[in-house]
């Protein structure tokens, strides 16, 4: 029987029912990291689904569900605004713009897949139709435009702890598409009828008992120290000449007191060395000496044959010899280029903007076990962060997520990388220059963190890999099959009496 909240939706039409749409997706927002009130989605999902139930057409449908995609997004993603701020002067017109811009752009993708379960009948299969769609959506935004696949809703269960450790690890079977799909299936059972309510518990439970008979023994170590390094330069410093000797030094006197320890790799976070190190033989030498001689993984721009920049990360080993370099291939857009589908005047870096690299790269560096490398964002973007041909035994993340200040984004993007080492059964070490550092095991249980806006060095002990999980072997299959899969039973389901 429909609740009083379900039958005043019901009666809502037009501007006002967008607006509600908008307000239950502002409130979905906070079952994202690092809030995870997980039961919002039992209240907003329902309330969406009620809605698009009420629609005279898909095309009512869609509008409704991009009403709520634009109150998710932007709550989501205020943080951007952050960046802005540090290039007001040029950019302040933005300020009021850019945060909504990019909701109502992502918020096409969930209209879309409203309007695709409006064409399932009511009841169990618009839920299932939903789930599908949605996850389709998501795999969608992580291809479309360079794609930007942030904030799925399978992060919502990234809860910090063991908790979270439990819930993540089915990540490891379908990756964070899987988990979005089981989280609108679950949130949208409150629709239908106590039957499915059991079901709904029943699937909670098995997701529950995979994740504990998972976390079962220990992972051995790999017998190899990696000192991550948080230096904590603030945004406005790092790319000004008057202040590149004390960050070198800063970084300097942080590798020495890291050292006090025992030997370890070495970790800067992205574009730490404030000057071009590929030129600076000189620079390289002090790092090796201060170093002890052991590898060390430094972020830094380098310009190649063409005089393009690239965001890369450096592998230098005894004598300050570049073992090797990686080049980040998924650049961000109008951060560090201009894309040619939407060419703005809104990038940082002038001239034509950052080259790219080839893509996802296994390093084998003298002295280090084969690594992954990840250089800012290119860790959001699930089951393309490895070389399925020469699979690594670590990951390394150097990000710098000092443009967007204390905010929700620096731990949002930290829980990225915090399932990506579930899904692939690797560890993931993560150097952030203001925050936050941390370690995962194979698993995604933390070993350590360097807290926000926080100077130091976080020294682990490297935990081995898994052998490759189920996700890792197929990729984004699993969650588009699935997809497909619930899709085509919904709509199946318009030749079948529909249940509620």
């Amino acid at each position: 029987m429909p609740s009083r909240l379900q039958l005043r939706l019901a009666a809502l039409g037009g501007l006002r029912a967008d607006l509600a749409a908008f307000g239950f997706g502002c409130l979905a927002a906070a079952a994202l990291p690092p809030f995870h009130v997980l039961p919002v989605l039992l209240v907003s999902v329902p309330a969406l689904l009620t809605l698009l139930d009420a629609s005279r057409s898909p095309w009512v449908a869609a509008r409704r569900g991009w009403w709520f995609g634009l109150g998710h997004h932007v709550l989501g993603l205020y943080w951007v605004t952050e960046a802005i701020l540090f290039e007001a002067a040029r950019f302040w017109w933005l300020v009021p713009l850019a945060v909504p811009a990019l909701a109502a752009a992502l918020a096409v993708f969930i209209g879309a897949a409203c309007l695709v379960a409006r064409l399932a009948p009511r009841g169990w299969p618009r839920v299932v139709a939903l789930a599908g769609a949605w996850v389709l959506a998501d795999l969608a935004r992580q291809f479309v435009l360079t794609g930007f696949p942030w904030n799925p809703w399978g992060s919502a269960w990234e809860v910090p702890g063991a908790v979270g450790d439990v819930f993540i690890q089915p990540a490891a079977l379908v990756g964070v598409h899987g988990l979005t799909f089981m989280t609108v299936l679950l949130a949208g059972l409150p629709t239908l009828t106590r039957r499915w309510w059991a079901a709904g518990c029943a699937i909670l439970a098995a997701w529950i008992a995979y994740g504990l008979l998972r976390l079962e023994g220990a992972i051995p170590s790999q017998s190899v120290t990696v000192a991550l390094q948080q230096g904590n330069v603030a945004q406005g410093q790092k790319f000004d000449q008057a202040f590149a000797s004390r960050i070198f030094q800063h970084y300097l006197d942080l590798a020495a007191q890291g050292h006090s320890r025992g030997p370890a790799i070495e970790v800067w976070p992205e574009t730490a060395f404030p000057g071009l190190l590929d030129f600076d033989e000189r620079a390289r030498q002090v790092i090796e000496q201060v170093n002890g001689a052991i590898p060390a993984l430094i972020g830094s721009v380098r310009f190649d044959q063409q005089r393009r920049p690239r965001n890369s990360l450096f592998a230098i080993v005894d004598g300050g010899a570049i073992a090797d370099v990686y080049d980040k291939w998924h650049l961000v857009p109008f951060g560090e280029y201009i894309p040619d589908w939407l060419p703005l005047p809104i990038m940082v870096m002038p001239g034509n903007g950052f080259a790219s690299g080839p893509g996802p790269r296994t390093l084998h560096v003298p002295g280090l076990p084969p690594v992954g490398p990840l250089i800012c964002y290119e860790v959001i973007f699930s089951g393309q962060i490895v070389d399925r041909e020469d699979r690594p035994s670590w990951l390394v993340n150097i990000t710098n997520d000092a443009w967007f200040g204390n905010s929700t984004g620096p731990r949002q993007h930290l829980a990225a990388a915090r399932m990506r080492a579930v899904e692939e059964g690797l560890p993931l070490l993560r150097a952030a220059n203001t925050g936050i550092s941390a370690a995962f095991d194979a698993r995604g249980h933390e070993l350590g963190r360097i807290d926000m806006q926080t100077t130091g060095t976080l020294s682990v002990t490297l935990p081995g890999a898994l052998p490759p999980t189920l996700y890792a072997r197929l990729g984004l299959w699993l969650p588009t099959i699935a997809g497909f899969v619930a899709l085509s039973a919904a709509l199946a389901a318009r030749r079948i009496p529909p249940q509620s």
